[in-house]
């Protein structure tokens, strides 16, 4: 492709320019931020080298704390312009861009990394592990993931946005219909993000299955780390089919091919086959470690065990096996005919009822429970009628007569918000407030915490439940205006004002994240929760080497086990052996940024350039064949005095304590 230059930057846009600056702001300020207090080699040996699970579990969290800003954001122009009849601020082409990257985003590179993120930090400890399976491939997953999200994020300020949704359908997606650069963006960079989530999948299904503590067996593992362990398994069942859509994507818009072109003999629905086989199973893949999350929640903030654990993991399975059944639900609407949209419209229904045991059995814990109103548990309660709501919605869509109707309003856009903010985003919060004393050894504010959920649920209500009533009185999707004869204005302005409270719960999590940074007490106890599972047996923030020995399960909520019977909390010097840990690497790092670049030059058809580049990727794996090393080894001295500071000198540690 022939790249002017002078279309290299994108201009004329007030919107963007304002973009352009800030960026280049923001990163002048980093630079010089960090060179002023000499942090540079503190952030290469502590944080960008790492490959300790919990630290790069952190680094996720704060890349999807970064996408929900940049996705917001999004969402808040495309309220502003649809807030009144005739909006004049963004036209169509830049709202196309505007809705495509807000999608893609929020569910890849917000949902996704908050979720690993958390995966990260608790699985291993949930298991009594001492990191992950593959510790370098956990750290070049979550670099490939970086690289991934901030190549998608520049298309904004550098040869232009993809514009053809976040599904991407062709022939819409081709080259016949967006000739420019954007939509080369959407297969290069996800791909990208793609394969590091691939690599995370493989990861931990060998660490939960190879990597547990003695005693632990499938069916006394947490339920968290059951959730992730079933998410891990749908992503490498699912994400290879999107790896593949994408390259065929690819070679169409860079190579010529014609896979998805209907005029070079292709097929378009071959593309939404592909997408769905992957986009569905998605949806799970981003809701079961949620549902685990709520899982762990309920269950400590209630004082009881999980009710009907056994049916849980069953129906956890159940949704992983029904999730690849479904996908031609998404294209009722397309011509597959009614015996076909009859069984895929079954199947769908199907899912609801292992969705309900789950409903029902988190009921069941709370009831007689005695409830902790916590900030972590407010958002589980408010969980259950939001997400119901979305779960009945989806049982109309479901059902592929009336779809005709649904399919293409914002009746469609309310449902899918009412399943991933609840299931997804109400979750993560509850996790973040649940965990972070284990993460950084300090409470986020509880009263900060109270003012963002309850700014967040109502502004979300408010956003999105006139968007049902919208859609059914024919409103529909993808639209940057309306007129003001169809009525649809009053609802617009409310969801639009929703938006605007929504986002200042969100501004309230961010503050809150910095006044508990700066001034929450750190002289807090290991187990502040009195909970039941043994990522709470550990230090708060937890050792390097995760436990100085490994626990031995008895039974389900091993922790509230040892604390109710005595067992196994004590640590006894003989029994302190030298504890094996990985070397940090710079390999990760240095891949990712190589395989960056070699998808910028992609990304603009500089083909030689991009091969020279993936040259480098292979000089990365061959010193990588090349690397001896075999870690290093933390001798019995430092054990001891790592774990005195936290057991005999008892800051705080509430011991053998059950409520």
């Amino acid at each position: 492709m022939d790249i002017k230059w002078d279309k290299f930057f994108i201009t004329g846009d007030p919107l963007i320019l304002g973009s352009q600056v800030a960026i280049a702001l923001t990163m002048i300020g980093i630079v010089v931020g960090v060179t002023y207090f000499k942090k540079w080699k503190w952030l290469w040996q502590e944080w960008f080298t790492t490959v300790d699970h919990k630290r790069i579990g952190i680094m996720y969290i704060l890349v999807g704390v970064l996408m929900f800003f940049r996705g917001g954001i999004d969402g808040l122009l495309m309220k502003a312009q649809t807030a009144t009849p005739d909006g004049k601020i963004l036209d169509a082409q830049h709202y196309n861009e505007i809705f495509t990257t807000h999608g893609v985003i929020m569910i890849l590179f917000m949902a996704m990394p908050f979720l690993i993120g958390l995966m990260n930090v608790v699985v291993p400890l949930q298991i009594g592990a001492r990191d992950v399976a593959f510790p370098q491939l956990n750290a070049l997953s979550f670099w490939l993931t970086f690289a991934g999200a901030m190549l998608f994020n520049i298309s904004f300020v550098i040869g232009g946005s993809p514009d053809a949704g976040w599904t991407a359908y062709f022939p819409l997606a081709g080259k016949e219909f967006t000739p420019g650069i954007g939509n080369n963006f959407y297969a290069v960079a996800i791909q990208i993000a793609g394969i590091g989530t691939l690599m995370t999948g493989i990861n931990f299904i060998v660490t939960v299955l190879k990597m547990r503590a003695p005693g632990m067996t499938l069916m006394k593992m947490p339920m968290f780390t059951w959730t992730s362990f079933i998410a891990s398994v749908i992503i490498w069942a699912s994400f290879p089919i999107f790896t593949v859509a994408l390259a065929l994507m690819t070679f169409d818009r860079i190579f010529g091919t014609h896979f998805f072109t209907v005029s070079g003999d292709g097929n378009p629905m071959m593309w939404a086959n592909l997408f769905w086989l992957w986009g569905h199973p998605e949806v799970y893949i981003v809701v079961l470690p949620a549902f685990g999350m709520f899982s762990e929640v309920i269950s400590t903030f209630s004082r009881k065990m999980l009710y009907g654990y056994k049916s849980m993991v069953f129906s956890i399975v159940g949704i992983a096996l029904l999730s690849m059944l479904v996908w031609v639900h998404h294209f009722f609407t397309m011509g597959a005919g009614p015996a076909v949209n009859s069984i895929f419209s079954i199947t769908t229904m199907m899912i609801a009822i292992p969705t309900g045991v789950k409903m029902f059995n988190w009921l069941f814990t709370m009831r007689k429970g005695r409830i902790q109103f916590t900030t972590a548990m407010l958002w589980a309660l408010a969980f259950v009628p939001c997400f119901l709501i979305g779960g009945v919605t989806g049982v109309m869509l479901a059902m592929g007569a009336a779809d005709y109707q649904y399919h293409n309003t914002l009746f469609l856009v309310a449902h899918f918000h009412y399943v991933l903010i609840p299931g997804v985003v109400f979750a993560v919060f509850a996790g973040l407030y649940y965990w972070w004393p284990k993460m950084f050894g300090h409470m986020l504010n509880e009263k900060l915490g109270k003012l963002h959920f309850w700014f967040f649920v109502i502004g979300f209500n408010m956003t999105f439940m006139p968007m049902f009533f919208l859609g059914l009185d024919g409103a529909v999707r993808r639209a940057y205006t309306y007129s003001a004869e169809t009525g649809f204005g009053p609802l617009m302005l409310v969801s639009a004002i929703g938006a605007g409270i929504l986002a200042i719960g969100f501004g309230f999590l961010c503050y809150n994240i910095y006044w508990s940074a700066r001034y929450a007490d750190r002289n807090i106890s290991s187990d502040p929760w009195d909970a039941r599972t043994l990522e709470w047996a550990t230090a708060s923030p937890v050792q390097f080497y995760n436990f100085a020995k490994l626990p031995e399960v008895k039974s389900i909520d091993a922790f509230w086990y040892m604390k109710k019977h005595n067992e196994g909390l004590e640590l006894k010097e003989d029994d302190l052996e030298e504890i094996h840990m990985p070397n940090n690497s710079g390999l990760p790092i240095v891949m990712a940024v190589v395989m960056g670049i070699a998808g910028f030059f992609l990304i603009f058809e500089w083909k030689i350039a991009a091969l020279v580049a993936l040259l480098g990727i292979f000089a990365c794996l061959i010193c990588r064949s090349f690397d001896y090393k075999d870690g290093f080894h933390v001798p019995v001295d430092e054990i001891k005095k790592t774990e005195k500071a936290w057991r005999d000198l008892q800051k705080g540690v509430k011991k053998n304590h059950v409520s």
